[in-house]
């Protein structure tokens, strides 16, 4: 969360004269800024994280399991342009920035509020160069996995098409500031080419012990079904921008879900024998692995203390393709599990949402700048109930104990399907 400031007119400022204009014109001098160059990427950090997620997928992919070959090979080209599209985030951030404090498009660090790092501003709305950067490597993409011809492009060039419209919508709401109850909305109109071309099934299957009572094992929901989608789109898209407020939080939280889905993909291709349930949750790494690469390369900037504050751009961008990929991938039941704590951060906000209880524009804790802690306050978030819980903390940490949070609902989900496997469906 940041507290946005930008340009307004003043007209007691002077307007330059056609000489002075001139001369701004025919100057090739470069702009020089009185703001402090952007802060150097936190690549040690990335480099821990890249070996922390790759040395498990490797193994699945290459060892544990035994995958198709033009499949894997199709991941592993996948994988070697979402690596590419890392460096590019890397590189082109830096450019961003100074383009986006250039039109005011900065914010003050709240959390910092009272020191003197609060008083700098902070280039905002960086998620426009991971939403690029991941749509100009998944339409490259295609010339390496689909043709013409083929069943899946459809959905494919659907699903790129929404997150697309979510990205831009998201980069108005950081320019225009919409009113969150427009923000629940903008979601559903992305949504809709997606739902419009989805040609999969729209059935579920009934658990086990239901069947007895209901005398099937498999029910179509039809139109029900692409209206649950449509609502999980709005879910996924807006549990990840109120789920916010600490430096790194936004894009952390993606990095571990998706990493947790790019793991569950392999597990499932590996354990079926379906080529189109196998196809399924390989589409679904072909969008995974780019928002996995292109979010590390904005994390080495946004992470504690950061240089770049993401802006509801990444935030909407980044849980529209969640949605889009459990969507697709057809395990919307998984990905929810994968989002508990999304969820639970949902539920402690409804009071506040839904105007039962006062809800401030910027619900974060309250930050003492002689100690640098973090004091929960009465708001509903999961960022204050820890706090609560746990006691005062500082940002780093705080958002590091959330993140672990993360991750262990990840790993209850895997050990939940695990357990239920053969008793449940």
């Amino acid at each position: 969360m940041t507290a946005r400031k930008r340009a307004s007119a003043n007209p007691s400022v002077k307007e330059p004269s056609p000489k002075e204009i001139d001369k701004i014109h025919q100057s090739k001098s470069p702009i020089i800024s009185d703001d402090p160059p952007l802060a150097p990427p936190k690549t040690g950090f990335i480099f821990k994280l890249v070996l922390f997620f790759s040395v498990p997928y490797l193994y699945l992919i290459f060892y544990r399991y035994k995958i198709d070959i033009e499949l894997r090979r199709s991941i592993i080209i996948n994988a070697g342009l979402s690596l590419a599209g890392f460096f590019v985030t890397l590189w082109m951030i830096p450019v961003a920035s100074r383009y986006v404090i250039r039109r005011n498009l900065f914010g003050y660090d709240i959390n910092k509020r009272g020191t003197p790092q609060g008083a700098v501003k902070v280039p905002e709305s960086l998620g426009i160069v991971v939403g690029i950067s991941f749509l100009v490597l998944a339409i490259a993409f295609q010339y390496f996995n689909f043709t013409s011809d083929s069943n899946w492009l459809v959905e494919y060039n659907a699903a790129l098409a929404s997150i697309c419209f979510m990205t831009l919508l998201g980069f108005v709401d950081d320019v225009l500031d919409v009113p969150w109850r427009v923000k629940l909305l903008l979601p559903s109109f992305a949504a809709l080419p997606l739902l419009m071309a989805y040609a999969g099934h729209t059935t579920i299957i009934i658990p086990k012990p239901l069947i007895p009572y209901l005398g099937m094992d498999v029910l179509d929901l039809g139109w029900i079904y692409k209206l649950y989608m449509g609502l999980l789109a709005v879910f996924c898209t807006n549990s990840i921008n109120i789920h916010a407020g600490l430096n790194g939080l936004e894009v952390g939280q993606t990095v571990v879900i998706s990493f947790a889905i790019l793991v569950h993909n392999v597990m499932q291709i590996g354990a079926s024998t379906d080529p189109e349930y196998k196809q399924a949750h390989a589409f679904s790494i072909y969008l995974v692995q780019p928002l996995l690469a292109t979010s590390l390369g904005l994390l080495a900037f946004n992470w504690y203390p950061s240089s770049v504050f993401v802006g509801d751009t990444y935030t909407y961008f980044a849980g529209m393709t969640m949605a889009v990929v459990g969507i697709l991938g057809h395990f919307s039941e998984t990905l929810l599990i994968f989002f508990f704590p999304q969820v639970l951060n949902f539920l402690l906000s409804l009071p506040q949402l839904f105007g039962f209880v006062a809800c401030p524009r910027h619900r974060l804790p309250r930050f003492d700048p002689q100690s640098g802690l973090l004091t929960g306050t009465n708001d509903g978030t999961l960022v204050n109930f820890f706090l609560r819980i746990f006691g005062r903390k500082t940002e780093k940490s705080l958002c590091t104990y959330l993140l672990v949070f993360q991750g262990v609902s990840c790993c209850f989900c895997f050990l939940l399907r695990y357990l239920l496997t053969g008793w449940y469906k």
